[in-house]
């Protein structure tokens, strides 16, 4: 019998038309997005670029236009700029070998500049919504530290060889990693970084995340960054750390803070001390779910700032940011890169994160409408609703896409997730009995 041929499932058939075009969500995306790109000019300029027709604007527009109307190809995307106008960009004619060869060589760095003006935006909007509860975990943590992020670490699929500079480039060929850093509150972005290596380990982010945060942060990690010299960086930093404890951990129990037959909470000496790694003083936190128990350490020491349940319900939602990777590469297709050079890649990958985190907001602001958490809010099927607006749009029946997709009669569009079994409150206490 034949080897099946082995299946990725970020590389699944893609549509072959782009989806219609919505004066509300182009208006509501040049009303964001624009004002940010105009603030890059002078900094257009100051790179040596000269005011051509593949300018910062237009491209921006092109690359949003690409995102949200899921244009199958650059191709298509050439022959869309000759017949409509994108975003605030009037139509024009250019050929695909001069827009093909712009994303190989436009300034990355740009797109990043965007976005990060744009951030400070959102997280104020996030912070003007009220009516959406937040996770008890997160809203009793908020009470102690400034951010709770989480970091991890992903690596970009294997090359599509879409363009024909690619031609040469070796079937196959992974696309390098990112590294990202999700805020919980949020759901944003707060930084991400590239690395040409794909199978780079990721504590090779640590000296980033080191040069990021400051003190009353709280990381949550995943055992790619499980390195007694950064926890203890953390610790001088007056940062936190949440993570999973290796099952061949050296540890000493020094106290027992809390112990029933559900929770076990101790103060714990980590480490051996050997090769110069420092030994460091965190809290083991075991949690039995069903019938399983789970081990997580926290250099928070005291159980009143992090309740044992709260920590363990902190660490299960660092799952948030694998849901975030799967968004940005299969819903918003960064598992199909335009372009093989190192600067179109991470052009694409700015401009992906860029779109993601508008589309967060929009599900936000959804979320605060119907006065749901925020996980309630399905990406996808918002993302996917966005033809069933245009149409609405198109009949005169909808105007704003948030009164529309928090409409009850539209709710048969999944943007609401069903409740698969009841919300139980969290145990709250620093001292389960």
């Amino acid at each position: 019998m034949a080897n099946k041929k082995r299946r990725n499932p970020d590389h699944v058939r893609r549509r072959q038309m782009p989806g219609p075009d919505n004066e509300v969500i182009e208006a509501q995306l040049e009303e964001l997005v624009s004002p940010a790109v105009a603030n890059q000019m002078a900094y257009y300029r100051q790179l040596g670029l000269r005011s051509r027709i593949l300018n910062l604007p237009l491209m921006v527009a092109a690359v949003l236009t690409m995102l949200w109307r899921q244009v199958p190809s650059v191709h298509e995307l050439t022959r869309m700029l000759a017949r409509e106008d994108l975003l605030w960009c009037q139509a024009v004619k250019v050929s695909q070998q001069a827009l093909s060869q712009r994303f190989l060589i436009f300034p990355a760095e740009l797109f990043e500049r965007v976005l990060k003006e744009i951030l400070p935006q959102l997280q104020s909007r996030w912070y003007e919504r009220r009516a959406r509860p937040l996770p008890e975990s997160l809203a009793y943590a908020r009470q102690h530290f400034e951010q709770i992020w989480v970091a991890d670490g992903s690596t970009l699929e294997a090359l599509f060889r879409k363009l024909k500079v690619l031609e040469d480039v070796p079937v196959g060929q992974l696309a390098g990693k990112i590294g990202t850093v999700v805020d919980l509150m949020t759901r944003l972005p707060v930084e991400v970084w590239f690395r040409e290596q794909p199978r780079a380990n990721d504590a090779t982010f640590i000296p980033d995340l080191l040069a990021l945060v400051t003190a009353k942060t709280l990381l949550v990690l995943d055992r790619g960054f499980y390195d007694f010299t950064f926890f203890a960086a953390l610790i001088d930093k007056q940062a936190a750390f949440i993570t999973r404890l290796k099952t061949n951990a050296f540890f000493i129990v020094t106290e027992t803070l809390s112990s029933t037959d559900t929770v076990k909470d101790m103060i714990i000496h980590l480490g051996t001390g050997q090769n110069g790694t420092p030994v460091v003083k965190v809290r083991l936190i075991e949690v039995r779910f069903g019938k399983v128990w789970y081990r997580y350490i926290t250099s928070v020491l005291d159980p009143t700032i992090l309740p044992p349940f709260v920590v363990a319900d902190i660490y299960r939602r660092r799952w948030r940011i694998e849901e975030a990777f799967h968004t940005v590469k299969r819903l918003l297709n960064l598992s199909y890169l335009w372009t093989g050079s190192l600067n179109g890649i991470q052009l694409q990958v700015w401009a992906t994160w860029l779109f993601y985190a508008i589309l967060v907001d929009l599900g936000d602001a959804v979320a605060d409408r119907l006065g749901l958490p925020f996980d309630r809010i399905s990406l996808e099927m918002l993302y996917r609703g966005f033809y069933h607006f245009s149409r609405a749009v198109s009949l005169g029946l909808a105007s704003d896409p948030v009164a529309y997709f928090a409409d009850p009669t539209n709710q048969d569009l999944g943007v609401v997730k069903r409740l698969r079994k009841p919300v139980s409150r969290l145990d709250l206490s620093p001292f389960p009995i």
